[in-house]
């Protein structure tokens, strides 16, 4: 399914399509009055950008657009698929202020800019679906109930999110995001980062590498570290961590919803699962044995499940 992936260089790994990437310039909305400079964001853009039926995928907490590489490319035949660097990830900016990365509006701000940016380049409303991993899908939860956007929220995927999330999973993630480690060469970092990320599931030596070298950042030393500004932990040494219950914004949810959730998920219990197929958007809740947090959408099953409640009419059941 993936042979078209093709890996030319330990940093690098290219398609027989043209993988286009973007950048554009936005606002920094910021908690403060003081002025901030605006900061770019970057995504890749798969498809025929005449196609009004766009996919937004946006990922998780320290991960970057290129998780979606082999999910874009299953769906691009029908779909445009937008995959989104969030700031601070990936080749987007990093903020200048480390205080802006815990003011949450900011992330909306971002997407409800780039989404935008994408509805100017058509003469009809575009079809928006969004699809988000963890953060991703938290994102696209709430933008998807703000009032008076010019586009609106056709149908919802998240993976492994929900609006309860337990403090003892937070304190899981803030052991290890922000602390900046170095490795000596690639294969060390894409070991730890395979230690570290085990809950994804079994995946392939294909997959982990890809995950992997769009993932790396060399230094001039000959050093490698993670592609993500390590000041995102911000929010973590800022505030007490606790339960975060966004079970008040779930309650506004009407779109069309499908839910994955790793079996040995941490993040997204089974008791909140079953909450969220009763409440609000009354959710699809599908699980996948053998994956923890989170699903990434990189196995045949998982994408196919995706795929198939894009294209076809996604009512929750």
């Amino acid at each position: 399914m993936f042979a078209g992936f093709t890996v030319d260089h330990p940093l690098t790994i290219t398609a027989k399509m043209t993988i286009k990437t973007h950048r554009i310039l936005v606002p920094t909305a910021s908690s403060d009055t003081e002025p901030k400079k605006p900061h770019h964001i970057a995504y890749t853009d798969w498809g025929d950008p005449d196609n009004p039926h766009v996919v937004v995928c946006v990922h998780g907490l320290t991960r970057n657009c290129r998780d979606f590489d082999f999910f874009a490319h299953a769906i691009q035949n029908d779909c445009r698929v937008i995959c989104v660097d969030v700031v601070g990830r990936g080749q987007s900016d990093w903020l200048e202020h480390a205080c802006d990365y815990d003011y949450y509006p900011l992330y909306l701000a971002d997407a409800a800019a780039l989404v935008t940016f994408l509805q100017t380049q058509y003469p009809v409303p575009i079809t928006l679906d969004w699809v988000g991993i963890s953060m991703g899908g938290l994102i696209g939860m709430i933008l998807a109930i703000q009032p008076g956007l010019p586009f609106s929220v056709n149908k919802l995927i998240i993976s492994d999110i929900g609006p309860l999330i337990p403090a003892a999973a937070l304190k899981r993630i803030a052991g290890y995001v922000g602390k900046d480690p170095r490795f000596e060469n690639f294969e060390a970092l894409q070991a730890y980062m395979k230690a570290i990320s085990v809950s994804f599931g079994p995946l392939t030596e294909q997959q982990w590498h890809h995950l992997a070298i769009h993932s790396a950042r060399e230094y001039p030393d000959g050093s490698f570290g993670f592609r993500y500004d390590p000041r995102i932990a911000i929010s973590f040494q800022s505030h007490e961590i606790k339960d975060i219950d966004l079970w008040a914004q779930w309650d506004r949810l009407t779109v069309p919803t499908l839910v994955l959730r790793g079996v040995g998920s941490d993040i997204l219990s089974t008791d909140t699962a079953a909450q969220m197929k009763l409440r609000g958007a009354k959710a699809r809740i599908v699980e996948f044995n053998g994956v923890g947090h989170s699903p990434m959408l990189l196995d045949v099953e998982q994408i196919d499940t995706v795929r198939d409640f894009i294209l076809n009419e996604g009512n929750a059941d």
